[in-house]
This record gives C-alpha cells, sequence and structure tokens, in this order.
C-alpha cells in the first residue's frame, strides 16, 4: 500500500549501545562454559558407546565360543558364528561412525573456544602470557589447546585416538568374518586368510583416508577470524 502525501517515513532504528567490557567478559564466559559443558557430555557419550560395542562384542565371542563348544562345531554352530560376527560387525560400524563424528564435533568446540579466548585477549591484552590454552582458531591453535606443553607429534596424536582404535577393532572383525565365510564356503585356508586379511587393511587405510579429507575440509570451509601470526 504506498504511503499518503506528506506522511512521515520510518525512523531508523536505533543504534544498540555500545556494551562494557565486564559485559562482554561476563558473555564471553556464558558462552565457554556452555561449550565445555557440551564437549564433555559429548566425550562421555562416545566412551559410554565404546564401552558398549566393546562389552558386547566381547560377551557375543564368548557365546560363539560356548555354543561351538556345546555343538561340537557343526554346520549350526557355523551360521551361528557367521550371523553373531554380522551383528558385531554392524554395531562396530555404527559406533564407528560416531566415533568419526564425535572426534569432529571436539575439533569443533576446541576452536569456537580458542576464538573465545581470543575475544578475552582483545579485552585485556594484558593476560596472553597467562593462557596455556591456544587463542588462535586455525590448525596451529587448535594442536596447541590439544597439547599446549608441546613435544608431541602428530602421528602420536592420530594413532592414540579413538578413531584409529575403532577402526582396528572392526578391521579385525571384518578379517574373522570374511575368513570365516569363505573358510565356510570351502576355500582352503591359503586363500581364504590372505583375502581376508588384505580387505581388512583395505577397509583401515579407506577410515583413515576418510578421516583425514574430513579433517582437511574444517580447514578449507572455516576460514580463522584470529590466525595464527608466522613465525619471525
Amino acid at each position: 500500500m504506498s504511503e499518503e502525501p506528506g506522511a512521515a517515513s520510518p525512523e531508523p532504528p536505533a543504534p544498540t549501545p555500545e556494551l562494557s567490557p565486564s559485559v562482554r567478559a561476563q558473555l564471553l564466559a556464558t558462552e565457554h562454559w556452555s561449550l565445555l559443558a557440551s564437549r564433555s557430555t559429548t566425550q562421555g557419550e562416545v566412551l559410554t558407546r565404546i564401552s558398549m560395542f566393546l562389552t558386547f562384542t566381547s560377551a557375543s565371542l564368548l557365546s560363539v565360543a560356548l555354543v561351538g563348544n556345546a555343538t561340537q562345531f557343526s554346520d549350526a554352530f557355523r551360521a551361528f558364528a557367521l550371523t553373531i560376527l554380522c551383528l558385531d560387525l554392524v554395531v562396530g560400524l555404527l559406533t564407528h561412525m560416531r566415533v568419526m563424528s564425535v572426534g569432529m564435533e571436539d575439533l569443533m568446540y576446541v576452536l569456537a573456544m580458542n576464538r573465545l579466548r581470543a575475544a578475552y585477549i582483545d579485552l585485556d591484552p594484558g593476560m596472553t602470557p597467562y593462557l596455556m590454552a591456544g587463542h588462535h582458531d586455525d590448525e596451529e591453535g587448535a594442536k596447541r589447546t590439544y597439547y599446549f606443553l608441546g613435544g608431541r607429534t602428530d602421528f602420536s596424536q592420530v594413532a592414540g585416538s579413538s578413531m584409529v582404535f575403532m577402526g582396528f577393532v572392526n578391521s579385525a572383525l571384518i578379517a574373522l568374518l570374511l575368513g570365516s565365510a569363505m573358510l565356510t564356503a570351502g576355500l582352503p585356508p591359503l586363500a581364504a586368510i590372505p583375502v581376508a586379511v588384505l580387505v581388512a587393511l583395505a577397509f583401515f587405510g579407506t577410515s583413515l583416508v576418510r578421516g583425514h579429507r574430513r579433517y582437511l575440509a574444517v580447514w578449507k570451509k572455516n576460514p580463522p577470524i584470529s590466525p595464527t601470526p608466522p613465525q619471525a
């Protein structure tokens, strides 16, 4: 609807008053605690998932051993064992997916908290020497937050991660399931065992490559606003 002649045009919104440094610090601290709580909850959830998977797998393999002893390793036992191994592998793959997702989420929380520390330093540059964790929201800043004492290599960080652990366990389950299936089908051990091992290694390598690609995609899609200054 057109405005009537002589009608006053709407006034622009009043500018938002500048917040005091103390209020900004309170808002940043509130967000910081929220990120810490979310990170702690996520880590607790994934550790519980891994523990449940290991408990389920160990109990199921024990049941396979008991059933095998009771049935004298008959054909019915082979079908039972393959079914149990399939269930173990499905649960393991689902857990592996969640572990990889949580790894990316943990990196997300670390970068967010690093960005908040950069805001703290903007409010009070004199606190910089007292912050041991990183305050730059780039790759170097994230590495410093994960281990700010220095001396840890990228290899040890990755090799000791839950993602690699789950990939190794699932690779072992794949080898066990595939080897058992081929032996049940009548293939000789000299053919079944190498094929099972190669497939397991292929899965393990693929999971590592996929995790590395997701890690690299983080830095491509999220440019930092407080990058680490270049070394002099």
